[in-house]
């Protein structure tokens, strides 16, 4: 499989790479979560965009943010595999180039995540530690997840 990796901020993002990554993104986060909400905040014209094509699909997203622009640290976002690939992993893929991305770019190794509760497991893995703020999103639980270089 020949998963093509792209990393750019929007600005250099082309009309068709945007529209399949905002229909990735619509696909999992209002159509299978069944949750209408923005997902156009005003965001993603700050954010680099990180995600893998296959044939012009897209199979794992992610954005990214310099300290400052959500939280005091670096952040990731909008973490996504569709469901016909999650048996492929790319999600801890996308999440490896993300972090990676963030200590090379952004010289920095603190990153701030607002994590699905469902996924707290698979963020611990990550090297994440819960924060202990816990609330509700768009009435889905999220917690306030950190990681500190070295995993400290």
């Amino acid at each position: 499989m020949n998963i093509l990796w792209k990393i750019k901020p929007f600005e250099q993002l082309t009309a068709a790479e945007l529209y399949r990554i905002m229909k990735a993104r619509v696909d999992v986060f209002v159509v299978e979560q069944q949750c209408p909400y923005p997902d156009l905040d005003g965001y993603d014209g700050e954010a680099v965009h990180i995600w893998g094509e296959l044939q012009n699909e897209v199979v794992a997203y992610c954005r990214i943010f310099d300290r400052g622009i959500k939280y005091r640290e670096a952040s990731v976002g909008r973490v996504l595999t569709p469901l016909k690939y999650r048996n492929l992993k790319l999600g801890k893929t996308v999440m490896a180039i993300a972090v990676s991305t963030i200590e090379n770019r952004f010289r920095t190794g603190e990153i701030r995540i607002s994590a699905q509760d469902y996924l707290l497991r698979f963020y611990t893995e990550l090297g994440f530690r819960d924060t202990g703020k816990k609330y509700l999103e768009d009435d889905i639980p999220h917690t306030e997840m950190l990681k500190k270089p070295f995993g400290g």
